[in-house]
Formats: C-alpha cells, structure tokens, sequence
C-alpha cells in the first residue's frame, strides 16, 4: 500500500479508501448488509494497509454507520481515520447538527469521528450551511474532540465549489472524478483549485458506480488490448487517478473480495505521473469513445430510491446503458419484460419528481425514464 499526505497536515492516508456504500447485501435488499461477507472485505482491506473508512449516515438505508461501527470493533478502530457525513438534508436548524453526531457517534461505537463532511454540498445546502451556522458548530465540535479535521463532498457547479472552497479553511474535500467525469461538476479544475490551497483532495465515484468496468463497449477493449501492458478495465480507472499527484486518495466501495483484492495490488505500483505518454493518449482514446455512446450518467448511488411507485430508477439505467454499449443486443429489450412484469419498468414513473431532488448528478431522471421506456419496451 502506498500513502499519500493528508493536504496540509502531518497524517498519511492510504491511496485506497474503502467506500462503505456497497457492501454485500442479502436477497439483493440494499438496506440489508451480509454483515459476516462484509466484515471478512473491510478487515482484510484493513489488514492490507487501507486506513481509511468513509461511510455516511444514510449509506444502506441508514446501515452503514452501524455495520462500520461493529467491524471495527477488536482493534480495527485504532488501524484506521474513520470518515462519515452529516446529512444536509435533515438541517432543518441549528440544532440539528448536534442531534446527528451525537447519534453517528454512537452508532459508530467511538468517541470521535476523524475526516467529518458535509454530505453532498450543492448550492441549496451551502444555503442551510450559512442559514443555520453549521461551520461554527463544525468548530466547536472540533474544540470539543469530536471530530478532528472538517471537510465536506460536494455535487453541483464549478463556481459553486470555488465559493464553497474560499468561504473557509477546509481540512479536506471530497469531489467525484474520474476519466468519464474529467470536467464535470467540480472537475479538473476544482480538484487544481483545491490542491492549489493545499486542502487534501478525496475522489469518489472513481469508476463512475461500475460504468467504466461493466461490460465495456467492444470498441473500448479493443482500445485497451492495443496497450504495451495489459490491464482490467478497474485498473486503468484507478491509476489514471492516482497519476494525478495533486490527488491524495480515491475511495472504492468494494463489494467483492475479488475487487478488494485487485484494487489493493493495482493501487500499489500506481505511483504519481507514472503513467506513459502512451497510455495518457490511450485514455484519451478511450473518454472519446465513451462520449459518442450518451449514456445515461447514472451513478447507482441509490439516493433516488426507493420510488414510492416500485421504479427501480438505477436498474433501468443500467439496463438502458448495457443496451447502448452492446449495441442495442434484443436481449436486453427481453431482460426489460422482467421490470415490466414486476411493475419495476421506466413506463411506471408517475413522474413525481422526488427522485430529482435527491440525485447528486442532477439527472432530469422522468424525462430520461421515458426514453429508456420508449427504447426497451
């Protein structure tokens, strides 16, 4: 395992942090955690030098906290920087914040809480930030032994990050990049403004919730076979990251020992600006033809579900996308039959709009339901 310095403090973090957001779970039910799979994942990852555990309040149906809270029981605790979000969206007031960590602590079984974020900043939450004196309480949490170094994640524009960033002195920030989402939201030049100000640089959905790795189009293996050194898909997303020396670590949620596995031997030899002229080209290739493909950017993050109305708003993305990339193949049309049937298919949406107001990619989620009704059914 390689580390990296933690922006302006002294600390170290491990390049690979483990993203406590897609454990396994039972019977495909995202609320319930297999907590004895988990558990062997995250000890193993920790026993394999990863120190660092990033999980939220509202991870697995509000599971998350707990299962971490447990797996880092008999001295795990003290192996690792534990980092979880306070839940913009339920700061009504002032009050509030002091209500949420105190509950977060206890579930997490500790007495403080290392890297502490504000979950999801856009500008509606930097809002509430200002409105109910959040930063202040940030503070004073931090005199208190609470929480040791403030930071926040963030899903909205690039101005919005840049006055975000210059409204406070920010331990740490926490944005979404990868080579799908080079210039989006606060992109390249967000995680350059950033580091610029030595403020430590977290990067989440560094495979794009999978999309880099499932099943990629023909056109892109062929792309990578084209390459001096052979490598999965996963590790040419992760080490086009971690070449990025401005970067301090990317957080995987790993869901499989196999992924725990592979991410802990190709985050090991991806050393800062190692990659070749070559590859960074191939990369480039690569974005290009991805971009010709307009899928659906959909993170399977489920902070749209569930729907109210049975959509499985993720599940038809992914379905919509595999389409798209294995060029319109009849069998996922047949594969749609099975939403249909269970009452779970785009056609369902009663466009509501509640998932909208909860998805940190901002997608115009019921007009892009209609297009893969219109395309699968």
């Amino acid at each position: 395992m390689q580390y990296r310095k933690f922006g302006k403090h002294e600390i170290e973090v491990s390049v690979l942090g483990y993203g406590c957001m897609r454990f396994p779970t039972i019977d495909g039910d995202y609320n319930v955690i297999n907590e004895e799979e988990a558990m062997k994942l995250l000890r193993h990852a920790i026993d394999n030098g990863v120190n660092y555990v990033d999980t939220a309040y509202g991870y697995h149906g509000g599971n998350s906290e707990y299962f971490v809270g447990k797996a880092l029981q008999d001295g795990y605790r003290e192996k690792v920087y534990i980092a979880t979000k306070l839940p913009m969206w339920h700061v009504k007031e002032e009050a509030d914040f002091d209500r949420l960590i105190h509950e977060q602590l206890e579930k997490l079984q500790t007495d403080h809480i290392d890297m502490y974020l504000l979950h999801a900043l856009n500008a509606d939450h930097w809002n509430t930030v200002k409105r109910c004196n959040i930063l202040n309480k940030m503070i004073e949490a931090k005199k208190e032994g609470k929480i040791k170094y403030i930071g926040f994640s963030f899903h909205d524009e690039l101005h919005v990050f840049k006055e975000i960033i210059d409204s406070f002195d920010w331990d740490f920030c926490q944005i979404q990049y990868n080579f799908l989402d080079e210039y989006y939201q606060a992109g390249k030049e967000g995680l350059d403004y950033a580091a610029a100000k030595d403020i430590a640089v977290v990067i989440m959905e560094p495979l794009k919730g999978g999309e880099i790795t499932i099943n990629p189009p023909k056109e892109v293996m062929e792309l990578y076979q084209q390459a001096d050194v052979q490598r999965l898909p996963a590790d040419w997303g992760l080490r086009w990251i971690l070449n990025n020396p401005k970067v301090t670590m990317l957080l995987s949620g790993m869901g499989t020992m196999e992924q725990v596995q592979q991410n802990i031997e190709t985050v090991s030899t991806s050393l800062a600006d190692s990659m070749t002229p070559a590859e960074l080209e191939l990369i480039k290739k690569v974005q290009d033809t991805y971009q010709t493909l307009a899928l659906i950017g959909c993170t399977d993050c489920k902070y749209c579900m569930p729907c109210e109305f049975g959509v499985d708003i993720p599940g038809n993305f992914a379905l919509y996308n595999q389409f798209i990339k294995d060029k319109q193949s009849i069998e996922y049309k047949k594969s749609y039959l099975s939403f249909i049937e269970n009452k779970e298919d785009a056609g369902s949406c009663v466009e509501c709009g509640k998932c909208e107001e909860a998805c940190p990619q901002r997608l115009n989620i019921r007009e892009l339901l209609k297009t893969v009704h219109k395309t699968l059914a």
